[in-house]
C-alpha cells in the first residue's frame, strides 16, 4: 500500500461559510414560503434544513504534524497531512487501528486505552479522559521499552532496557500493512533487543567474536554501548520499515547483571580490581627499589654486598607493598 496525499482540500472555511449562507437562506425561504403559502419554496428549503447537516462531517481540522487516513466505503482514498481546515467527501471515515493502544511512551491515550470516566493527572487531581482520536501523530515519539532479562553470549543473565525514538513516515503502510503499528513496533523492539544482546558479553571477555569477522574483539555491552545501540536501531528498522515507521535512535537506558548473580559478579569485579591494583603497586615498588640501589651505588655512601642488597630489597618491598604503614626499627649498632 502506497501513501497518497490529498491535495487541494484546504477549502473547509469556504465550505463552512457557504453552508451557513445556504442554511440562512433556507430558513428565510421557509419563513417567506409560509407567509405566502408557496409549497415550491418551502419543500426544498425544508429538505436542506433536514439534510444539510450531512455536509458537516466532511469538515476536518488538523494541527501541525498530524495526519488523517481516509477511506470511502472501505476503499483507501488518501491521506490528509499538515495543519489546515479541510473538506472531503462527507462519507469518508478516518482509520487508525492503534488509536486506543497505550504504550510506555509519550503522546498516547490514558492507561489501558480507556476512553471514558476519570483519570488522575501527575498532580493527583481528577482529569476527564479524552476519547482516542483517529488522527495519526507524525511527531517524534519515544518508546521506553520495559526491562528484559536476557542471557549474554557467555550465558550470564543481564537486565537491559532501551529507549527507542521513532515516527510514522508512511501513514498508509502504518494503517493497512500491519494490524496495529504500535504493538508491532513494541514486539519488534523486544525481538531485536534479544537478538543483539545475545551476541555480546556483559563485560570484555577473551575469545569472543561480536562482529562476525571470525576474530576475537573487545566488544561488550558495558564498554560498547554506542555500537550495541546502533545495531539494535538497525535491527529494529529492518523489521518496521514495512510498517511505514522510521527508527531515529535507540539508546540503552538500563544495564545490570540479574539480581541472582549480581553479588557474585560484583565480587569478581572487586577481585579483578584488587589484582590490577596489586600489579601496579608491585611494578612501582620494583622501580623504586632499583632507583634506590642505583642512587646509593652512584654516591658511594654505602657499600653493600649481595646478601645485604637482598635484605634491603626485601625490606623495601615489604614497606612499599604492605597494606599497613610500616613501623620503623632503629638499629643503633653496626650493619655487620
Amino acid at each position: 500500500m502506497e501513501e497518497k496525499v490529498l491535495q487541494g482540500k484546504k477549502i473547509g472555511m469556504l465550505v463552512l461559510l457557504g453552508w451557513l449562507a445556504v442554511t440562512a437562506a433556507a430558513i428565510a425561504g421557509v419563513v417567506f414560503g409560509g407567509i405566502h403559502t408557496s409549497v415550491w419554496l418551502i419543500v426544498p428549503c425544508a429538505a436542506w434544513l433536514g439534510l444539510g447537516w450531512m455536509v458537516l462531517p466532511g469538515l476536518k481540522v488538523l494541527k501541525p504534524q498530524e495526519a488523517l487516513v481516509l477511506t470511502l466505503f472501505g476503499k483507501y482514498v488518501g491521506t490528509l497531512k499538515g495543519e489546515g481546515f479541510y473538506f472531503v467527501h462527507p462519507f469518508c471515515s478516518a482509520v487508525n487501528p492503534a488509536a486506543a493502544t497505550k504504550l510506555n511512551q509519550s503522546g498516547d491515550v490514558d492507561a489501558h486505552g480507556k476512553t471514558d470516566g476519570l483519570t488522575l493527572n501527575l498532580s493527583g487531581q481528577a482529569a476527564v479522559a479524552v476519547a482516542p482520536t483517529k488522527k495519526i501523530s507524525l511527531k517524534l515519539m519515544t518508546l521506553n521499552n520495559a526491562r528484559q532479562k536476557i542471557n549474554d553470549c557467555l550465558g550470564n543473565p543481564v537486565e537491559i532496557g532501551i529507549a527507542v525514538t521513532w515516527r510514522v513516515v508512511d501513514t498508509a503502510k502504518a494503517v493497512f500493512d500491519v494490524d496495529n503499528y504500535k504493538e508491532y513496533l513494541s514486539l519488534q523492539c523486544d525481538a531485536a533487543l534479544r537478538n543483539i544482546v545475545r551476541i555480546y558479553p556483559y563485560d570484555v571477555a577473551p575469545n569472543v567474536d561480536t562482529t562476525g569477522d571470525g576474530h576475537a574483539d573487545e566488544g561488550s555491552l558495558r564498554g560498547s554501548s554506542e555500537v550495541v545501540a546502533e545495531r539494535i536501531r538497525a535491527e529494529i528498522q529492518s523489521k518496521v520499515a514495512q510498517a511505514g515507521l522510521e527508527i531515529v535512535e535507540a539508546r540503552i537506558t538500563y544495564l545490570a547483571y540479574a539480581p541472582e548473580i549480581a553479588a557474585v559478579m560484583l565480587q569478581r569485579q572487586q577481585a579483578s580490581a584488587i589484582i590490577d591494583a596489586r600489579k601496579m603497586i608491585v611494578d612501582g615498588a620494583v622501580g623504586m627499589v632499583e632507583m634506590a640501589l642505583e642512587r646509593l651505588g652512584e654516591g658511594g655512601m654505602v657499600q653493600l654486598d649481595e646478601e645485604r642488597k637482598a635484605a634491603m630489597v626485601s625490606n623495601l618491598l615489604v614497606v612499599l607493598c604492605g597494606n599497613h604503614d610500616a613501623q620503623p626499627v632503629v638499629n643503633s649498632g653496626s650493619l655487620y
